[in-house]
Parts: C-alpha cells; sequence; structure tokens
C-alpha cells in the first residue's frame, strides 16, 4: 500500500509540479543583433494565482526590443488599459552566459534571470523567465514576428511548457490582439537600420522609461 501512494504521489509531482531537474540551456551562440526588432508575445504559460484570475483577458501585444553597445537590451511592451495605450519597458542586463540576462523586479522585489531558450530570429523564440522554478515568478513565453499563430509554433511552446511541469490550464494562447499600438509591423532589417541611424542618447520609443517590473 505505501508502495503504491508512493507511485501515485510521483505521478502527481510529476504533472502537477515543475521539473526542477531540466537543465534549460541558451539558443546556442545567441546573436542579441538579430534577436533584435518587434516581437508579438503570442503565448504565456504562468501557474501564479495572479494570473490565473486574468487569464481569460490576456491578448496578443506587441513589443520592440533594443540592444545597445554593451549586449544590454530593453524591450518595450504596448497594452490597451481603460485610460488609453500604456507603455512598459523592461530593462534587462547581459551575463556572462550568451542568451542569458538579469533584471530587478520591483513588483517581485527579487533579480531575476531572462532565458532566450530557443528562436530562429525570424519566426518566434521561446523565453523562459525565473529558471529556479517558482509558481509564483516562473513563466514561457511564446513570442513570433507576427501576430500569426502558426500551430507548429503553438504545439513547439505547449511541448516545452508542459516538460517543465506547467498544467494544460496555465498554458494560454490569446486570439485576440491587443490594438495598441497601432502600427504596422516592419522587418527586423528595417528596424536594424532606423536604428543605426540614431545617436547613441537618442530613443526609438519617444519616451522616457514609463515603468519596470
Amino acid at each position: 500500500m505505501t508502495l503504491v501512494l508512493a507511485l501515485l504521489l510521483c505521478m502527481f509531482l510529476g504533472t502537477h509540479g515543475f521539473n526542477t531537474q531540466h537543465v534549460i540551456e541558451p539558443q546556442p551562440n545567441f546573436d542579441v543583433e538579430k534577436f533584435a526588432g518587434e516581437w508579438y508575445r503570442i503565448g504565456l504559460a504562468d501557474e501564479s494565482p495572479l494570473f490565473a484570475k486574468f487569464k481569460n483577458q490576456l491578448m496578443v501585444s506587441k513589443g520592440l526590443l533594443v540592444s545597445d553597445a554593451n549586449g544590454n537590451v530593453n524591450l518595450t511592451m504596448w497594452s490597451m488599459r481603460p485610460y488609453g495605450c500604456s507603455i512598459s519597458v523592461y530593462s534587462y542586463e547581459k551575463t556572462d552566459v550568451s542568451g542569458e540576462f538579469t533584471y530587478f523586479s520591483k513588483r517581485h522585489k527579487i533579480t531575476k534571470d531572462i532565458t532566450i531558450v530557443e528562436t530562429n530570429y525570424t519566426d518566434y523564440s521561446l523565453v523562459l523567465k525565473y529558471k529556479n522554478m517558482d509558481k509564483e515568478y516562473t513563466q514561457v513565453a511564446l513570442y513570433g514576428r507576427s501576430s500569426i499563430q502558426r500551430p507548429d509554433l503553438i504545439e513547439k511552446f505547449r511541448s516545452f511548457a508542459l516538460s517543465l511541469g506547467f498544467s494544460e490550464e496555465a498554458i494560454v494562447t490569446p486570439a485576440d490582439i491587443d490594438p495598441c499600438p497601432i502600427q504596422e509591423p516592419r522587418s527586423t532589417a528595417e528596424f536594424r537600420e532606423e536604428k543605426s541611424a540614431q545617436s547613441p542618447n537618442q530613443s526609438v520609443f519617444g519616451t522616457e522609461n514609463l515603468s519596470k517590473v
């Protein structure tokens, strides 16, 4: 009887708990310049109670990632709020490992890590936040260069999230697209050309960092 209970417990933990033994490596030979540009967040896996409360309101959101001369990056995300278009800027510092970044979460009061797990630069990227695998802080996101949700990319994202121990209920691929901002996507090449023409102190956002999390 004890053995049966132990097996059931292992099965429960395997399907409802994070896989803390999973070794997560960043994209080999990660190239931050090729990674820069516009991305759409088309999938998110999150086990936190707050996410569970609001996951049905999640929409495909647009972001712009810019790298600096030191290899650090800023990610600007736009979201429509009741008062209008909201801009959030996330500043990530590079680490000694290419494809891994850190930032301080003002919301959770801890330093988190960001790992670019897999990307082909032109279509998609799988991004893991907080490799310590804590249900309150860990997320997996799927980004695409367009808002179109290709079935093969959705399945890749879903399989990766499940392999880490996320439940089916925690994996969301929203169909609705956030209308903010109303801009046409640009190719990565066009973005890099525009970026290279700017002075070092000029921001592509036209505004200061409004918020960091």
